[in-house]
């Protein structure tokens, strides 16, 4: 038995936030000292790095767990899915509820359960609960959905990743310009009667020096105050170890699926710097002393950003919708999903459609 996906959907948000748009910020170093160079310049040189030209935010009426319903109505509706027959609701994020004008985190209830709430679900054995994993929490999400099918302890279960990071980003701070909001979501059901679905996966954790590569600290502003706190991360730190890490963890994921390299026709990575992913990908094909095929890694991080939980399952999305240029998964196509993020945390999975 593997486990399919029969919906998904996603919800970009409709303010666009362009790389001009942070020309009259004020950034500062960890040091709190105020940048020297020009805003142009160092805008410039972070578009070459991460590949960001604009990012998404949400509307001051919207929370997170709203998006992450709008996200999960779609893929319930994909699937042409009853809501009441859903057995698990699995929301993957990282800060929960904030309020605009805020960036104090509110996870009380659960975002699973106001999820579920919104969906106005009756079925008390419909278990909701979050799962926080950093950037590869949706595909942890749906790891674990999957080995609650194979388990027999469901039959349905939906995923979301869902994340407003542009509320929890300092201002002050040039790395603040990669984050943005959005969620994705997806409906998984069990499948006896075709070889679609999950092939493999794999998943790690690394902590013993690498658990606050990400983290939350004080603004780079030397005039607010030290108890706000902000996203912040080592950088340099997570590239390195995404570079080392990252295609390894796919390669295992590869061999755990049973599938050659060459039957992949798309790998999805977590759009967290263009720079970066183009090396893991580099990286990855060198462990099979191959180059990777033109436009396998379809990119979204250009016009959305870094959504954090959000940016593989939109990005599935956009291609299986045909909103991506250039970019299709035909009936048939293996594909791999991949991503890095705070923990630090990695995981691959490979599907066929």
């Amino acid at each position: 038995m593997r486990s399919i996906i029969t919906g998904i959907g996603s919800y970009i948000p409709t303010f666009v936030k362009k790389n001009e748009d942070f020309l009259s910020s004020e950034f500062y170093d960890e040091e709190k000292n105020k940048l020297t160079r020009s805003n142009d310049v160092i805008i410039q040189k972070f578009k070459e790095i991460t590949g960001i030209e604009e990012r998404r935010y949400v509307s001051n009426d919207l929370r997170n767990s709203d998006i992450a319903t709008f996200a999960a109505r779609k893929a319930i509706d994909h699937a042409n899915a009853d809501p009441e027959e859903l057995d698990y609701i699995i929301v993957a994020h990282n800060f929960g509820d904030i309020d605009a004008g805020s960036n104090q985190c509110d996870l009380l209830p659960s975002i699973a359960s106001r999820v579920k709430h919104n969906l106005k679900i009756k079925n008390n054995n419909c278990v909701a609960y979050d799962i926080i994993f950093g950037c590869p929490g949706w595909i942890q999400g749906v790891i674990q959905a999957d080995a609650f099918i194979k388990s027999g302890l469901a039959k349905k279960c939906l995923v979301i990743g869902s994340e407003t990071l542009s509320r929890v980003s300092d201002p002050n701070d040039r790395d603040g310009m990669i984050y943005s909001d959005g969620a994705g979501a997806c409906i998984l059901e069990e499948n006896n009667s075709s070889n679609k679905g999950i092939l493999g996966y794999a998943a790690q954790t690394f902590t013993l020096e690498e658990a606050h590569f990400l983290f939350n600290g004080s603004s780079y502003n030397p005039n607010e105050s030290p108890s706000t706190h902000y996203i912040k991360m080592h950088g340099r730190k997570i590239y390195e170890f995404a570079l080392n890490h990252v295609p390894a963890a796919m390669k295992t994921a590869l061999e755990n699926s049973g599938v050659e390299i060459d039957k992949i026709k798309k790998v999805l990575i977590h759009q967290a710097n263009e720079k970066m992913d183009e090396a893991i990908i580099q990286r990855f094909y060198r462990l099979y002393r191959q180059k990777p095929p033109k436009g396998i890694m379809p990119m979204s991080i250009h016009k959305l950003g870094n959504s954090s939980v959000a940016t593989v399952p939109t990005l599935l999305d956009l291609i299986l919708n045909d909103k991506l240029n250039d970019q299709k998964i035909n009936e048939g196509d293996i594909i791999m999903l991949a991503s890095v993020g705070a923990g630090m945390n990695i995981n691959a999975l490979v599907y066929q459609f």
